[in-house]
């Protein structure tokens, strides 16, 4: 079987299974009375089941399960299957950590210790950032910074997926355009084992959108962002930082540039106001643009297009067939954003 139609098979699986199970857990969640209620931070007006993540960890590990069973692994190198497994079982713990959170409201330190120690022993099992590209143009070992490293972007992006997770569709959208690009630029690098783990994700998180985007009729939680974010920072060390190419090197970080920028600028945010980077508020990009006047559907598409736009770089930088032509065009795409951003908002003012 083409090894690259394994990648098909688990972005259909992964489609077909977080579809099929969404409105039983979203009656489930009801049941249990698993929803988030509105408040004062929060944009809904009504309660909304919190727990659709569920449906997006199960969709992806089912179709990486399918590739298993049908003999997909069986292609790569022992290496690789090595390091797919570390990814799952690493990505089923910060699913575990999310839900367990999402069911129980763990603290905020408690979180970020579990996630720490899952990061670690997913370093510690080779899934670790052992270059940095430093300047553009060279690769620099960092031998024992590569644990703090590691970890740090692990749990960060973890972290900056389920702080995007403000409006309906901003958080599944963007990590399925994300593992989408890293599903393309990996295949494109003959890193079929991180494209595997790209397509699964791609599809549950897209798939998602179906009952997410606006008006979202459910919410996938901190279970379904934490198991995304750690599960697009683990694609892209084991299927760009590995390679030791430079400019493969710098392609997770563009890629997934979006939420990088958006965490990185609350977070200073909150520090010079005196505020503990913890403590939630208004203060992200989606906030910001729904301040200016532009609704919910237009603030989430601007995003949309904003993340199209860097992974469309990425496309450019790994010198993929027609990648600047892509660039060029999202390019184009995003100008127009810009300008009915700026007409909207000027017409509600």
């Amino acid at each position: 079987m083409p090894v690259e139609l394994y990648h098909l098979i688990a972005f259909l699986t992964s489609v077909t299974f977080v579809l099929w199970t969404i409105p039983d857990v979203k009656t489930l969640g009801l049941k249990l009375g698993i929803v988030d209620r509105p408040n004062a931070r929060k944009i809904h007006k009504n309660p909304v089941v919190r727990v659709g993540g569920v449906s997006i960890f199960a969709g992806t590990i089912a179709a990486l399960a399918t590739i298993w069973l049908i003999g997909g692994f069986s292609s790569l190198a022992p290496h690789k299957v090595t390091e797919l497994w570390v990814v799952i079982i690493g990505s089923i713990f910060y699913f575990g950590i999310g839900f367990a959170d999402d069911i129980f409201n763990l603290t905020p330190l408690s979180r970020l210790l579990m996630q720490i120690v899952v990061a670690t022993g997913c370093w510690y099992m080779g899934v670790r950032i052992d270059f940095i590209s430093f300047p553009v143009y060279s690769l620099i070992k960092i031998y024992w910074l590569s644990l703090p490293i590691t970890v740090i972007w692990l749990v960060g992006m973890a972290n900056a997926i389920n702080w995007m997770d403000g409006v309906d569709g901003l958080a599944a959208g963007v990590s399925g355009i994300a593992a989408f690009v890293m599903l393309v630029v990996t295949l494109f690098m003959d890193q079929p084992a991180a494209a595997l783990v790209a397509a699964a994700l791609a599809g549950g998180a897209l798939g998602f959108l179906r009952y997410n985007f606006n008006p979202a009729q459910i919410f996938m939680g901190d279970g379904g962002a934490y198991f995304m974010g750690f599960t697009l920072a683990a694609v892209g060390i084991i299927g760009l930082v590995k390679t030791t190419a430079i400019t493969a090197v710098l392609l997770p970080y563009l890629i997934l540039a979006v939420p990088i920028i958006d965490m990185s600028t609350v977070i200073f945010s909150r520090i010079s106001k005196g505020k503990s980077p913890f403590i939630a508020d208004k203060s992200h990009l989606h906030h910001w643009l729904l301040k200016s006047g532009i609704s919910q559907r237009q603030t989430v598409l601007f995003i949309y297009t904003l993340t199209f736009w860097v992974g469309s770089l990425a496309l450019g930088f790994s010198n993929i067939p027609s990648g600047w032509g892509y660039a060029i065009g999202a390019t184009m795409i995003l100008v127009w954003q810009v300008w009915q951003v700026w007409r909207d908002s000027r017409n509600r003012k």
